[in-house]
């Protein structure tokens, strides 16, 4: 059996969370590989709503074998809140498997990202101040911890001693904090470790397993194209690889074994954070938007900004990861719009672009141009068939398939778990 991979094609936010639940009953394993508790999934079960942050969303699906692959950061402290919660609503945690390359975030790391954060004023990335950025530059830096350390008190001693040296004289010297304390560390990291044991595996080993046996594998991306630490708008980004070949790499399961490439989108923008975003909305039908789709980070809580579709976005996520399928999000939320606008090229200085510009200063001062659709007034959570759509809406979706370079299979119409219209099978041609 194949794997398919699912990714975000925005600036994250689109309903990956329930385009992965969606999929949960067709999927014998759902594979984290990228980022940590610096993103969030909501999806709705029946009257509970589950807010999901580090772990993956097809916990939820009983029969589903969840995977933190080596390619997370993991900070030990959130995966066990995320555990006792879910476990204390009735879902059984004890399928999950964490790999044991996967890098920790260490409490250092934490404060070493608010106050980096906080030192660089109006030039602020817009990081979430959980550590992600942290973890990652020492995984790269060879400095970092992986979770197969905390079961050797010896070396994760000696990690901690090499980390701090460095980073205890930046916040004494450079930031004017106190330095933080290798006992009190190795300690609290310690702590984790009897817990984490049960839950730790080869998890590429597994995966590679599974699939020879026939088995059904999904990745689930956590944030988006437009926010890698390579394809996306550089330096307002996240850390990792939430494209394609995150996967590859953030699991161990080789490229040749994805089959399937699933890119889930809104039906119309938004992001968090600071960066260019040329669609974006600072009147009434921003705040409209924003209001009607309930736009408010899963993890932060912090206002998302808001814009109509950008079609030259989707198009470099189709390109940029070989997507086959998309899933189009909160369609809902465009209700009672007369004239939909939707982003077909920008406007640098005079000079029309059709494609995303390469140059990070042109994508910054871009104006959308705009091609107007006619919009509809009925209902469309109801719907569960594409000819229940009403005619607009369909020629809506239609418009934005002949843009984006790839079919549109599913269609969110609301937030219940089965408010979704499916006119391909993901899985499969």
């Amino acid at each position: 059996m194949p794997a398919a991979v699912l990714i975000g094609a925005q600036w994250g936010d689109e309903g990956k969370g329930k385009a992965t639940d969606l999929l949960g009953s067709r999927v014998d394993y759902v594979v984290k590989f990228n980022g940590g508790n610096n993103a969030g999934h909501t999806v709705v079960v029946g009257d509970k709503k589950f807010a999901l942050h580090l772990l993956p969303a097809g916990i939820l699906t009983p029969g589903v074998v969840p995977v933190i692959g080596n390619g997370v950061v993991v900070d030990p402290e959130v995966l066990f809140q995320e555990l006792d919660a879910i476990e204390a609503r009735g879902v059984d945690p004890s399928r999950l498997m964490v790999s044991a390359n996967a890098h920790i975030i260490a409490p250092y790391h934490r404060t070493i990202d608010k106050v980096t954060e906080r030192f660089l004023g109006k030039h602020q990335i817009g990081t979430t101040g959980r550590g992600i950025g942290p973890a990652y530059a020492d995984k790269v830096n060879r400095v970092g911890i992986r979770v197969q350390d905390l079961f050797d008190e010896s070396i994760l001693r000696q990690k901690v001693e090499g980390a701090l040296s460095h980073k205890n004289q930046e916040l004494v010297k450079i930031y004017n904090r106190r330095a933080i304390d290798v006992e009190d560390t190795v300690e609290q990291l310690l702590g984790y470790a009897d817990r984490l044991r049960p839950f730790v595996r080869d998890t590429s080993l597994e995966l590679n397993r599974a699939l020879d046996a026939g088995k059904q594998l999904l990745f689930e991306g956590g944030q988006a194209t437009m926010l890698d630490i390579d394809h996306g708008t550089y330096p307002f980004v996240t850390s990792s690889n939430p494209t394609v070949g995150g996967a590859v790499t953030g699991s161990g399961v080789a490229a040749t074994r994805i089959n399937r490439v699933i890119a889930v989108a809104k039906a119309y923008l938004t992001r968090v954070g600071a960066g260019p975003f040329p669609t974006e909305l600072f009147d009434e039908w921003g705040d409209r938007l924003r209001k009607t789709g309930f736009e408010f980070g899963v993890t932060t809580g912090r206002p998302r900004r808001t814009g109509w579709f950008d079609a030259l976005v989707a198009r470099y996520s189709t390109r940029i990861n070989g997507v086959t399928d998309y899933v189009i999000t909160k369609l809902d939320v465009l209700t009672g719009i007369e004239k939909i606008p939707v982003c077909v090229a920008y406007d640098v200085d005079g000079t029309r672009f059709d494609e995303m510009p390469v140059n990070q200063s042109d994508f910054h001062h871009a104006k959308p141009i705009y091609e107007y659709l006619p919009g509809w007034t009925e209902d469309i959570s109801g719907a569960r068939s594409y000819e229940e759509l009403p005619a607009n809406a369909r020629a809506y979706i239609e418009y934005l398939e002949g843009l984006i370079g790839a079919r549109v299979s599913v269609i969110g119409v609301g937030a219940d778990r089965d408010a979704v219209i499916a006119r391909h099978d993901l899985l499969s041609d």
